[in-house]
């Protein structure tokens, strides 16, 4: 991974928690091969052909696992040879090997729920469970039998509850590391990785996008005369109006304090323009609570072939420049690359004049 990859990977909670995911696949497989490479020899010497066949298929999917990891950063066979191979392997191994075979039951049935889906290691569990069950009860005194099905169902039972705890961690911090805390809005995490996707999708399928950044005007008023909480407040109620005039497919941010970013796919600007004025209206018609009223100002743009994330986004900020520098309370519209191009400048009352 170059070093842009690695800076993009770092700054994205989910690609993050994917390259985690990655490393404990890396590793499971890296030190099963170290503990079961030796096996395969040991059971070719006492003469269980079979089993160091199955146990050399296992070692061999494990370095392709590795392999494709380290050179092609893909997940050879999604967990499901190893999850195969490993219940296979312990099961044959009991029935010929009694308790040498039992002992390694135990790691294949924790390591299921590493490697594969919840739902998928839950229903593997219990089939490799009732397998290794058949077999106990025929291999071992009855005793004994109740003792290995139950110390096993509890080791799958508390390995499936810290698989579920963590992933439900997983999401959680996700969600807090990619949305504001106090709009629940995305934040800047994934502003790049977004950008950069509706641009591809410029690129390769001709579908338009348009950038939007809207700003609160003098909104550092409201926090000296009321105070931060209700600055606060307001700011939670601008974020639902806004969302309310927006379709599920579209992405609202908060990018600043009072500065909003919305992500249009499939919406060219012409578009883009009515939907920002109903958004702008919906904001300073109703004033919000302690009867203050606001108004925003906002950018438009639509991407241009060829650019960069970052190209775009300086577009928008210079249309939002020129909409609060020509006196608030109004859209800028940038049309093509060159920051020097004329803007349409509206104002709320609808007008449209050439700046």
């Amino acid at each position: 991974m170059d070093g842009a990859n690695t800076a993009a990977a770092a700054s994205n909670p989910a690609l993050v928690v994917l390259g985690f995911r990655r490393q404990i696949i890396y590793h499971l497989h890296f030190w099963a091969l170290i503990a079961t490479a030796p096996l395969v020899v040991v059971q070719w010497m006492h003469g269980h052909t079979l089993l160091a066949i199955l146990l050399a298929a296992f070692c061999l999917n494990a370095i392709m696992v590795i392999a494709f990891l380290r050179w092609r950063n893909a997940y050879f066979g999604q967990g499901w040879v190893f999850v195969t191979l490993a219940a296979i392997c312990a099961v044959y191994s009991t029935i010929i090997n009694g308790y040498a075979g039992l002992y390694w039951s135990y790691p294949a049935v924790a390591a299921l729920f590493f490697l594969v889906g919840l739902r998928e290691a839950c229903l593997s569990a219990i089939l490799f469970i009732t397998a290794m069950a058949a077999v106990s009860f025929n291999v071992f005194p009855h005793s004994e039998f109740w003792r290995i099905l139950f110390s096993l169902s509890l080791t799958g039972i508390f390995v499936m509850v810290f698989a579920w705890l963590v992933g439900r961690l997983q999401v959680e911090l996700t969600r807090l590391a990619t949305t504001d805390p106090l709009t629940g809005c995305l934040n800047r995490s994934q502003l790049a990785d977004i950008l950069n996707g509706q641009i591809q999708l410029r690129e390769r399928h001709e579908r338009v996008s348009s950038l939007v950044l809207v700003d609160l005007d003098f909104f550092k008023n409201v926090n000296d005369d009321w105070g931060h909480s209700t600055g606060d407040q307001v700011l939670q109620e601008v974020a639902v109006r806004l969302n309310q005039r927006l379709r599920e497919s579209d992405q609202l941010f908060r990018i600043g304090g009072e500065e909003f970013m919305v992500v249009l796919p499939e919406t060219r600007q012409k578009d883009a323009e009515t939907l920002v004025q109903q958004l702008l209206d919906n904001l300073s018609v109703r004033p919000f609570m302690n009867n203050i009223r606001l108004t925003a100002s906002a950018g438009v743009t639509e991407v241009v072939k060829g650019e960069t994330w970052s190209t775009w986004l300086n577009r928008a900020d210079q249309a939002l420049y020129s909409a609060k520098a020509d006196g608030r309370n109004r859209m800028v519209s940038f049309r093509g690359r060159a920051s020097t191009e004329a803007p349409d400048n509206i104002s709320l009352n609808g007008l449209k004049n050439q700046v």
